[in-house]
């Protein structure tokens, strides 16, 4: 009997040996073994088997975590309260430093945030403060990554949630903001009167261009329909002048119907107001011609015209001026 009481306690203290004997490390996590208080090895995911009572294992997480820093007013270069808050995001790179080079990682990385937070800000006024989120962001990362490297930390990034200034400033800087919005408004109105204006004085000057040019293509055309009219009528002048000449040729004309022609033509000549008279040298002698014409109409015979075909005509007379007086 007392040997299945033995039994029974052997199986108990075997099963507490292999309970504590046997650890699971999951996937995000590492293992650290330590064998009677000191550093043993560092065991990766999976079943890992450990001496009960003699080797400890201690689980450390390695995906990223989130370090919320609080709320914290902090003074700019301006003498301006600021309250501002962030958020750091880390992960672990050395499993071993993180335990055994700092006691509490979550307070040492919010009071170096803080810190160094209000050691940025301090630099800038309130001005750049609001409108340089990324520059310090990008700091802040820096200085938290250079620090918390002998932690076995890596910094991912920071993240600035909140910067609230003073009621009183941000009552300013709204008035600040409305006055710029209306400045801008009054400028862009402005702009678009003078654009305009400018639009309609070009669409003046081009319409003034193009009417100028149709003003002096329809003179072109006028002129070129002008200048081909007289080039036809004085053609056709010619034409006649040459069909004339042409004709008194032909038609063989004699001494006595040229002394009539020039009769006729001194008249027309002195019918007006010129006060010269073009006259033939020979003007006596076709006066004096004057007599014989009718002679020679009266004994007109047949054989006259054989006569007047055979003449030549004369050679055109020289001409000379006299004065006349107007009216003469």
């Amino acid at each position: 009997m007392e040997s299945v009481y033995v039994m029974i306690v052997l199986a108990i203290v075997l099963f507490v040996f292999v309970a504590n004997s046997i650890k699971i490390v999951y996937p995000y996590q590492k293992g650290v073994v330590e064998r009677l208080g000191k550093y043993q090895r560092t065991m990766d995911s999976g079943l890992v088997l450990i001496i009960p009572f003699i080797e400890k294992i201690r689980k450390v997480d390695m995906r990223e975590q989130v370090v919320d820093v609080p709320p914290q007013e902090v003074i700019t270069e301006d003498n301006v309260a600021v309250t501002m808050d962030a958020i750091v995001y880390y992960e672990a790179t050395d499993p071993v430093k993180l335990l055994y080079n700092v006691a509490n990682f979550y307070a040492a990385a919010t009071k170096l945030a803080q810190t160094n937070l209000r050691n940025i800000v301090g630099d800038l006024d309130l001005d750049e403060s609001l409108t340089s989120r990324e520059m310090i962001n990008t700091k802040l990362r820096q200085i938290l990554d250079d620090a918390t490297d002998r932690w076995g930390v890596r910094v991912v990034r920071v993240e600035i949630q909140r910067i609230e200034p003073p009621a009183d400033v941000m009552e300013a800087m709204h008035r600040q903001m409305k006055a710029e919005r209306t400045r801008r408004a009054v400028v862009l109105e402005a702009d678009g009167e003078r654009e305009a204006a400018i639009k309609v004085a070009e669409g003046q000057k081009q319409a003034a261009i193009l009417e100028a040019e149709g003003r002096a293509m329809a003179i072109e055309k006028v002129a070129d329909a002008d200048r081909y009219q007289l080039t036809t009528v004085a053609n056709g002048e010619a034409e006649a002048v040459l069909k004339v000449y042409e004709a008194i040729h032909d038609g063989n004309p004699t001494q006595d119907l040229i002394t009539i022609k020039y009769l006729e033509a001194l008249t027309a000549m002195a019918d007006g107001q010129a006060t010269k008279i073009f006259l033939p040298f020979e003007a006596s002698a076709l006066l004096g011609g004057l007599g014989g014409i009718a002679e020679i109409l009266q004994d007109l015979p047949a054989a006259s015209g054989k006569a007047l075909k055979e003449s030549k005509p004369p050679e055109p007379p020289k001409y000379d001026t006299i004065d006349r007086e107007p009216g003469a």
